[in-house]
C-alpha cells in the first residue's frame, strides 16, 4: 500500500467502524441481529458493491482467528464465575460430548441428502457443530434467563470452539483419521487447558504486584497475557482458543487492579473485533455464489436446527435431568455467527476440493439462522417461561493499588436487588485494616457514620491494607448475596 494511500484506508475504515456503532443501537430499535448488519457492510464495499477485490482465503483465516482470540479474551474477562460455577458441568458437556454427536449427526444426514463423501460430510459437521460466543454472550447477558442456563450456555460458547477447530484441521488435512484422534483432542484440551490457567494464575499474580505508572497500561497488559496465552497453546501444539479463553477467565475473577477499566478496555476491544471480523467476511463473500449455495444451506441450516442440535442437547445432558423446557432452551440457543465461516476457510486455504462450496453454504446457513434463531430467542425464552429466573447482578469492585502506602482503594457500585440495600455501616463488619470512608449518592458525596444506611446505586469507596483487601472484598459480595447475615447462611464471600 502506498504513502497516499494510506487516508484513503483509514478513512474508510473508520467511516465504516462509525457506521458499525451506529448500527448497533438501530439493530436493538428494529430487532435485526447487528452481525447482518456488518456482514452487509463488507458485502457493499465488495465486489457486488464499491467494487473492492477479495478473495485471500489464507488471509481471511488468520484475521478471523486473531479476532476470535480478542472475542474469546473478553468472553473470558467479562464472565463472573459465580454465574457458571453452579453449570460447570452442563457447559462441558455441551461443548464436547454434544460437539462430538452433532458432528456425527449431521455428518450422516448430509452425506445421505447432499451426497457428500465421509470425510467431506463429517467436515460440514464440524465447520456446523460451534455456536458462536460473540452472539451468546451478547444476547444472553441481556436475555434475563435464569443464571444457570445462561452461564451453561456461556461456558459451552466459550470452550467449544477448541474441540471443533481441532477436528476441524484434521479433516482439512489430507492425512488418515484413525483411533487416535479422540486421544489427540483429548490432549490437546487439557494441556490448552492448563497452559491458560497457569499463564490466568501467573498473571493476575504479576499484575497485582505491578507498579505500572499508567492506569492505561493494566488493560493492555491483561490482554497481552491472554494473548500470549493462545501463542503458547500453539506452540506446545495444545490448544491455544482454550488457553486464551480460561486464561481470561481466571483472571476476569482475580483480583486486578483498575478492574472496571480492564473490562471495559475488554468490551471496546470485543466489539471491535466483531465488526472487523463480520465486514471482513462480508468482504470476502460473492453474492453470485451464494445464491448457488442456497439449497445445499438451507437443507444443512435445517439439519442442525431440526435434528442435530436438539439430539445432540437430550443425549449429552441426561445424566443432568435437566428439565424439558430448558433443553428446548438449550437446543433453541446454539446461534451460528462468524466462527464457521471463519472455519470453513480452513479447507478452503488448504485447497481442498468442495470447501468452496462449503464456505458458501455456510454463509447463506448463517444468515438464515441468524434471522430465525437470534430474532426469536428471546420471545422463545418468554414462551417456556424461563424470562423470570434472573439474579440480581454482582456488584462491581475495582481495586486500585496504592503502591507507596502498601494499600489499595476498592470502588463498589450497589448494584439493584443488591442485599447490600438497607445495610447499616455497622452490620458490614469489614475485616481490620478496612473502612468504608465516603460513599456517593445520586450526585452527592458524604462520609458515612455508623448508623448510615446504604442504598441501591449508591458507589462505595472503600480503603484498605494489602492484607485486608482480599477479605474486605469476599465480605462486601458476601453482603451483597446474603445480606449482613451472611455468615450465618454460610455465605463467605469468593
Amino acid at each position: 500500500m502506498a504513502v497516499a494511500e494510506l487516508p484513503v484506508v483509514l478513512g474508510l475504515g473508520a467511516a465504516v467502524l462509525l457506521a458499525a456503532v451506529l448500527a448497533v443501537r438501530l439493530s436493538t430499535r428494529v430487532g435485526l441481529p447487528s452481525l447482518l448488519i456488518y456482514l452487509g457492510f463488507g458485502v457493499l464495499l465488495g465486489e457486488a458493491g464499491f467494487g473492492i477485490q477479495f478473495s485471500d482465503a489464507s488471509l481471511t483465516q488468520s484475521l478471523g482467528l486473531a479476532a476470535l482470540v480478542l472475542i474469546l479474551t473478553e468472553g473470558g474477562l467479562t464472565t463472573r464465575w459465580s454465574s457458571v460455577r453452579p453449570a460447570l458441568w452442563q457447559g462441558i458437556t455441551l461443548s464436547t460430548v454434544a460437539v462430538g454427536l452433532s458432528i456425527a449427526i449431521t455428518g450422516a444426514a448430509l452425506h445421505w441428502l447432499l451426497g457428500l463423501d465421509w470425510r467431506m460430510a463429517l467436515l460440514w459437521g464440524a465447520v456446523l457443530a460451534s455456536t458462536d460466543s460473540a452472539a451468546v454472550f451478547s444476547v444472553l447477558r441481556s436475555a434475563g434467563i435464569p443464571r444457570r442456563l445462561a452461564g451453561a450456555l456461556e461456558l459451552e460458547s466459550g470452550i467449544n470452539d477448541a474441540p471443533v477447530y481441532i477436528v476441524v484441521v484434521v479433516l482439512a488435512e489430507s492425512t488418515r483419521v484413525d483411533w487416535t484422534l479422540p486421544l489427540l483432542v483429548g490432549y490437546e484440551l487439557l494441556a490448552g487447558l492448563a497452559i491458560g490457567a497457569v499463564l490466568g494464575l501467573a498473571g493476575g499474580w504479576a499484575l497485582r504486584r505491578a507498579a505500572l505508572p499508567a492506569t492505561g497500561l493494566y488493560p493492555l497488559a491483561t490482554v497481552a497475557v491472554c494473548v500470549v496465552a493462545y501463542a503458547s497453546g500453539q506452540f506446545a501444539h495444545a490448544s491455544g482458543l482454550l488457553a486464551t479463553y480460561v486464561a481470561a477467565l481466571v483472571l476476569g475473577n482475580a483480583r486486578l487492579p483498575h478492574r472496571s477499566d480492564t473490562l471495559s478496555f475488554a468490551e471496546g476491544m470485543g466489539w471491535l473485533a466483531q465488526i472487523g471480523l463480520f465486514v471482513l467476511l462480508g468482504l470476502f463473500a460473492s453474492p453470485e455464489r451464494l445464491l448457488d449455495a442456497v439449497v445445499p444451506g438451507l437443507v444443512a441450516g435445517a439439519v442442525v436446527l431440526v435434528v442435530a442440535r436438539p439430539l445432540s442437547v437430550l443425549l449429552s445432558q441426561l445424566p443432568f435431568r435437566v428439565p424439558w423446557r430448558e433443553q428446548v432452551f438449550l437446543a433453541w440457543a446454539g446461534l451460528r455467527g462468524a466462527v464457521p465461516i471463519v472455519l470453513a476457510m480452513i479447507p478452503l486455504a488448504t485447497g481442498l476440493p468442495g470447501a468452496e462450496r462449503l464456505v458458501d453454504a455456510v454463509f447463506v446457513l448463517v444468515i438464515v439462522l441468524t434471522l430465525v434463531q437470534g430474532t426469536a430467542l428471546v420471545p422463545v425464552a418468554k414462551v417456556l417461561g424461563l424470562t423470570g429466573g434472573a439474579e440480581p447482578k454482582e456488584i462491581e469492585v475495582d481495586a486500585a493499588p496504592l503502591d507507596e502506602l502498601d494499600a489499595a482503594l476498592l470502588q463498589v457500585r450497589v448494584q439493584p436487588g443488591s442485599r447490600l440495600h438497607g445495610v447499616y455501616l455497622n452490620e458490614l463488619r469489614l475485616p481490620p485494616g478496612a473502612s468504608l470512608s465516603l460513599i456517593v449518592r445520586d450526585g452527592t458525596s458524604f462520609t458515612p457514620q455508623r448508623d448510615s444506611r446504604l442504598q441501591e446505586g449508591d458507589q462505595l469507596l472503600v480503603v484498605a491494607t494489602e492484607s485486608a483487601l482480599q477479605h474486605a472484598e469476599q465480605r462486601l459480595r458476601a453482603v451483597d448475596r446474603a445480606g449482613p447475615l451472611a455468615r450465618w447462611r454460610g455465605e463467605t464471600g469468593r
